[in-house]
Order: structure tokens, then sequence, then C-alpha cells
């Protein structure tokens, strides 16, 4: 595979509208096996939240450090972390790897592949993603792949040559979900069924792919909220793309954990759209009218104009929310997204 690598000032934005972590422990995914992680765990690469520096503090390995960090003088090529996705599948867009706060023990060179495979073995094939790159001290290095992967992958394994520190890994890309039939009702914006959060008007206490995780979060950091507003009749929006076109017949809202920032009141836009991220002029349709919210709850509401295969919803509040399902049938035609 080839691919280039992004300004890190222009890497979030494209990666936040394009794909989702596949490496997020909130989606499940876990470290299955690593060569060593004697000064700093492995675990410590996929954490969602930034890294953090703690100058001065020490345990009994040695300083501590919030990343992967193994022993010196490894006698292998490299140190590698085997890493469970959070999806069954998924295809490769991209990948972060953060050396923060790693300025002379920071891994020199890193390389990333990926298999599919139920059993992870030492005679798995593995296919190059990224092939050995040097890594610099303290910095986020953000690698594109120039041709996404199409073939589905369960694991990835990230090398670091010969051995060093890495503070977090991410790896970008989409779902590839596996559909029951088109007769059966299914959560069209549930992040497992490949649909994805394209942008928002705000997110600045909680991300807005939040609202499409599986489960309901452990704290209200796991949901989607804005920053307070002082201006009359303001409302922040996330657009989601769904996972298939589909006729949508309920939606569900949950609130959990938000109890004085819930939105005061919510309601659904839904479109058919071919873009990503549907044009400026498009035409939406009302499917929920405004609902009154109320704190740390679960509500189901029916919706309207059922008979209609939509592509895209917009939620409007003023607050945060945690999670957003929109349950439905997929259409027979499928969109061309």
């Amino acid at each position: 595979m080839s691919f280039e690598q992004i300004d890190p000032a222009l890497a979030d934005s494209f990666f936040s509208a394009q794909a989702i972590n596949l490496a997020d422990p909130l989606l499940g995914a876990h470290i299955h096996s690593c060569s060593n992680q004697f000064f700093a765990p492995a675990k410590n690469i996929i954490n969602p939240l930034p890294p953090v520096h703690k100058p001065g503090v020490f345990v009994k390995t040695g300083a501590w450090y919030d990343g992967w960090e193994s022993k010196r003088h490894n006698p292998q090529p490299s140190d590698w972390v085997i890493i469970r996705l959070g999806p069954p599948r998924a295809s490769i867009l991209g990948a972060q790897v953060d050396t923060a706060f790693f300025t002379g023990n920071y891994a020199p060179a890193i390389s990333i592949e990926a298999t599919c495979s139920n059993n992870i073995t030492k005679t798995t094939i593995w296919s190059e993603v990224i092939p050995y790159t040097p890594c610099g001290p303290s910095q986020r290095h953000f690698y594109r792949l120039t041709s996404p992967s199409t073939t589905p992958y369960t694991h990835v394994r990230l090398q670091m040559y010969p051995d060093g520190g890495i503070a977090r890994f991410r790896l970008y890309g989409h779902v590839v979900p596996l559909f029951p039939p088109s007769s059966s009702k299914i959560d069209l914006a549930s992040v497992l069924m490949g649909a994805i959060a394209v942008s928002c008007s705000d997110q600045h206490y909680g991300q807005k792919h939040h609202l499409l995780l599986p489960g309901r979060g452990l704290h209200m950091g796991h949901g989607w909220e804005t920053r307070r507003s002082r201006s009359e009749n303001h409302s922040d929006w996330v657009v989601v793309k769904l996972g298939a076109s589909g006729y949508l017949s309920h939606a569900q809202i949950d609130t959990l954990h938000f109890r004085g920032n819930y939105p005061t009141e919510l309601f659904l836009l839904a479109t058919n759209s071919h873009d990503l991220i549907p044009k400026d002029d498009t035409d939406w349709t009302q499917i929920l009218p405004p609902q009154k919210m109320g704190p740390d709850y679960l509500k189901s509401y029916p919706l309207t104009h059922t008979n209609i295969p939509f592509t895209h919803m917009v939620i409007v509040p003023d607050g945060g929310v945690k999670r957003l399902r929109i349950f439905g049938k997929r259409a027979l035609t499928q969109s061309k997204l």
C-alpha cells in the first residue's frame, strides 16, 4: 500500500469526517499481545484521552510515562504490539502514531501491518499497511493511505524499531458491516452498521462519534456534549451518515449521566444524499418534531415519513446526549455513498 504523511493541523479534521478510530476501547478494541512493556504498558497507546506528562514522577521500573515503552537494547529487529480492532471487520484509511513527551526514548521508526484472522499465531500472515518509516520525538505522525484498503481486517500489528516508546496509536477506517436480511429492522445509526458522524457544530466536551457507539458508556465523557451558549435560540447539531439508506421507523434518545446539562429539546431531520457530507443547500425533512428532554433517561419516539428512504440524519440539541439510535429497514436500492 502507498501512503502519504499529513500535516497534523489538517489531519484531525480530515479523519474525523472520513473515518472512525478502529482502535478505540469504547468500540471494543483491546491489546491482544506485545513483545515487551517493561517501562509502560501497551494498553496506554489506545487510551482515548490525550497523553499527559508527569515530570519527576517515578515508579518501580523508572520514570512514569503515559504510553507504551519497552526496555532498552532489544536483541530483535523490533518490539511490537498486536491490537484487536473494535468492529468485527474493518477497512483501513490511515493511522496516527503519537510520541508525545517521549524525547530521548521515543521509537526511532515504526511500521504497521494488518490481518484478518480468528486466531493469531506465530504463522499468521500480515499485510503491510505502513512500511518502515522514521519517527520523531514528541510529535504526532499522521499517515493516510493513498489507496485505502478494501480488504476487511480484524487485527493490526504496530512495530517500533528497535525499541523505545509511543504515547498513542489511532487507526482510522470504516466498519465493514455484517448486515442481516434487508427485511430486518436494525439500528442504522450504529457505528457497527457502518454509520459515521461526519460533521457537527461543536464538540467541546464530548466527541460526536460517541453518539453512535454500542452500550451506554460509563460516564458523561462518553457522550456528545457542546460548550455552553448564552445566545438566544442557540442550538448545536451533528450530521450522521447512516450505515445504509433505509426506511426509518423510530428513534431512541439516551441522556444517561446528563443531569444538569441535557438539551431543553431535541428534533431530528433527514435527507437522502449521495454526498458524504450533504451540501449546504440540501433539503431536509423533519422526521421528529421538537421533543422536551429530561435528565438521565432513555426514551423511544416514532418517526414520520416512514415511506421515504433516508441516508443522513441531523440531531439538533443544545447540551449533552449520550446515544442516538435510529431504527429502520434497509432500502432495497442502496445509496451510492
